[in-house]
C-alpha cells in the first residue's frame, strides 16, 4: 500500500501572495504547508510603502483597475472578477483591518503600519491551520507525471504534495529573499521565463549639488521626461531627492521608460516646481515677491516658493548671489529664475539596481497560466501567483493587489475536481 501524500498543497514563498493563497486553501479544509526561506513570514511586506504598506488602489471597477496593468490587464479579468479591489477591502475589513485613502487613490491600513497587514495575514494562516516551516531553502521542484505528485527538495528534507503554489516573487529587494530562484525551478518544469528587469526603481542623476538635497521632498510637481531634448511625456506627482538621485511614486512609474530611453541617448527630467501656476502666473508671483520684499535677500524670497535647500541650489546653478536683495535682482536673473522654477533640469544617468527596486518586471509568460484558477497550463496542479508572473504594474498598491487577487483565486480554486468542491 502506498503511503498517503503528506499535504494537499505545498506553498513556496511566505510573502503576501503566498500567505493569502495558503490561508484561502486552508480555509477550505485542505492540508497546507507554507515554506519560507527567512526566519519569519512577510519580510518584504513589512517594509513596503516605507513601512506603511500601500495595500491596494481604490479602483473598485474591474476594467478601470485592470487598465493600470496595461497589456497584462486582459489576462487578469477573470481573476479580478473573482477577487478584486472590493473583495480585498472587505476581506481585510472582516479581519479588523480598515483602510484610509491618500493621494492617487492609494489605500493604507488605518494604523499606517505595514506590520498591521503582516500580522493579519499571519493570523489568518494560523487560524486556517496551515503548517508553517521557516528557514527552509528550496532547491528544486520535482513532478512525477505518472503519480501526479510534487516533491519539493528542501534544506530540511523532501516534502510531497498533491499540488504546489509558487509564490517566490521576482528579483526586487533580494535582501528580503526575492532572489529569482523560483524562475529556475519553473523553467526546469517547462515554463517560459521572460527576462527579468527592474520595473519600479529610483533614478540616478548627475549633479554636484545632489547631496545638499538628500531627503528634500516636493509634494506636488510636474515632470517632463525628455530624450535627446525632445519631450516624451508629462507626469504629475511627488518627488523625493536622495543621495544619488530621485525617487517617489511618479519617478518609480517612469523608471522602466527611462531605462529604455537611456539606451537611445541623453535623458532629462524637467521639473515644474509650481505646477498650479502657468508661466504668466509664476512670473507675476515672482515679481510680486521681489517687489513686496525688496529689501529681503533673494535666498529668503526663494524659500517662499520652494524648500530652502532647493532655492539655494537653484541660485547657485544660476550664479546668483543669495545675499542679493530683491530690488537688486536684474531683469536677466529674473528671467533665469522663472525658467528654473518652471523647468528645473535633472540629467538622468541611470537606474538603481534590484536592491532598490520596488517590483521587478519579467517572469512566467502569461499565456502559460489559466487565470480562472492560476493553474499552470504546462504542469497540472502547479499554481503561479504574485510577482512570479510577467506583469508590469505601476506604483500605488497595484503590486499588492495582484498578490491578493492571484493568491486568493489560487487558494480557492485549486484541487476542486479532486476534492469534489
Amino acid at each position: 500500500m502506498e503511503k498517503p501524500i503528506a499535504y494537499d498543497v505545498a506553498v513556496i514563498g511566505g510573502g503576501p501572495a503566498g500567505m493569502m493563497a495558503s490561508a484561502a486553501a486552508g480555509a477550505r479544509g485542505l492540508s497546507v504547508i507554507l515554506l519560507e526561506k527567512n526566519p519569519k513570514l512577510g519580510k518584504k511586506l513589512a517594509i513596503t510603502g516605507g513601512g506603511r504598506c500601500n495595500v491596494t488602489n481604490n479602483k473598485p471597477v474591474v476594467r478601470e483597475m485592470l487598465s493600470q496593468y496595461k497589456d497584462s490587464g486582459k489576462f487578469l479579468f477573470s481573476t479580478f472578477m473573482q477577487h478584486g479591489v472590493t473583495e480585498s477591502i472587505d476581506w481585510f475589513a472582516e479581519r479588523k483591518v480598515p483602510f484610509v485613502e491618500e493621494n492617487e487613490d492609494r489605500l493604507f491600513p488605518a494604523t499606517l503600519k505595514a506590520e498591521t497587514v503582516r500580522a493579519c495575514l499571519i493570523g489568518e494562516v494560523q487560524k486556517t491551520k496551515v503548517t508553517v516551516q521557516t528557514t527552509t531553502i528550496v532547491a528544486r521542484i520535482e513532478f512525477d507525471k505518472k503519480k501526479k505528485i510534487f516533491t519539493i527538495k528542501t534544506s530540511k528534507g523532501d516534502i510531497e504534495a498533491t499540488s504546489c503554489i509558487v509564490a517566490t516573487g521576482g528579483t526586487s529587494r533580494p535582501e528580503t529573499g526575492s532572489t529569482g530562484e523560483g524562475f529556475k525551478w519553473l523553467a526546469a518544469l517547462g515554463h517560459t521565463i521572460v527576462p527579468n528587469n527592474m520595473a519600479l526603481v529610483p533614478l540616478t542623476i548627475k549633479a554636484p549639488w545632489l547631496s545638499k538635497l538628500a531627503g528634500v521632498t516636493l509634494s506636488e510637481v510636474k515632470l517632463t521626461l525628455c530624450s535627446n531634448d525632445k519631450k516624451q511625456s508629462v507626469h504629475n506627482g511627488k518627488l523625493l531627492f536622495t543621495h544619488v538621485g530621485v525617487t517617489g511614486p511618479t519617478v518609480l512609474n517612469l523608471s522602466k521608460k527611462v531605462g529604455e530611453l537611456l539606451e537611445a541617448g541623453k535623458v532629462t527630467l524637467k521639473i515644474d516646481l509650481l505646477p498650479k501656476l502657468d508661466a504668466g502666473e509664476t512670473k507675476h508671483k515672482l515679481q510680486t515677491l521681489l517687489t513686496e520684499a525688496s529689501n529681503k535677500k533673494i535666498k529668503n524670497i526663494m524659500s517662499e516658493l520652494v524648500p530652502t535647500a532647493l532655492g539655494e541650489v537653484i541660485l547657485g546653478e544660476l550664479n546668483i548671489d543669495g545675499d542679493t536683495e530683491g530690488h537688486s535682482v536684474s531683469t536677466a536673473d529674473r528671467k533665469k529664475l522663472l525658467l528654473a522654477l518652471k523647468a528645473f533640469p535633472l540629467l538622468v544617468t541611470g537606474l538603481l539596481g534590484p536592491d532598490k527596486a520596488v517590483v521587478s518586471a519579467g517572469g512566467v509568460a502569461l499565456e502559460e497560466v489559466d487565470f480562472k484558477t492560476m493553474e499552470s497550463r504546462i504542469v497540472p496542479k502547479l499554481y503561479l501567483v504574485g510577482d512570479v508572473l510577467n506583469i508590469n504594474r505601476p506604483s500605488g498598491g497595484y503590486s499588492l493587489q495582484l498578490c491578493w487577487s492571484t493568491g486568493f483565486v489560487a487558494g480557492t480554486n485549486m484541487l476542486t475536481c479532486d476534492h469534489g468542491i
